[in-house]
């Protein structure tokens, strides 16, 4: 398991990645509170699945900081990523800036 943290708008967002699957993450009080999940398809790909935030953070951003850290990631390592969550495919349909990545 690999688990990193990542600065992200002043948030600590956690990465975590074990046996082809992974998350980018944010803990209040030892309870997961914000995520999104991808799973690894091979050969550098990515496939976002699912991104939540709890109702205490909801409104802040979070969520974008969850995928800006996703794209931030996928840039360092060489991933191409597919964006099957809604959230996560809107937030690239709307910034033309993060499509680097796609696949």
């Amino acid at each position: 398991m690999s688990d990193t943290n990542l600065e992200a708008g002043g948030l600590d967002v956690r990465h975590e990645e074990q046996g082809g699957r992974g998350a980018f993450y944010v803990e209040q009080g030892g309870r997961r509170v914000a995520e999104l999940t991808y799973a690894g398809e091979g050969g550098g790909r990515a496939v976002i699945e699912h991104t939540e935030v709890s109702d205490v953070l909801r409104g802040q951003g979070v969520a974008r900081k969850l995928v800006d850290a996703a794209v931030t990631w996928a840039r360092a390592s060489g991933t191409r990523i597919v964006p099957i969550c809604p959230y996560a495919r809107a937030v690239f349909d709307r910034d033309a800036s993060l499509r680097d990545v796609l696949v």
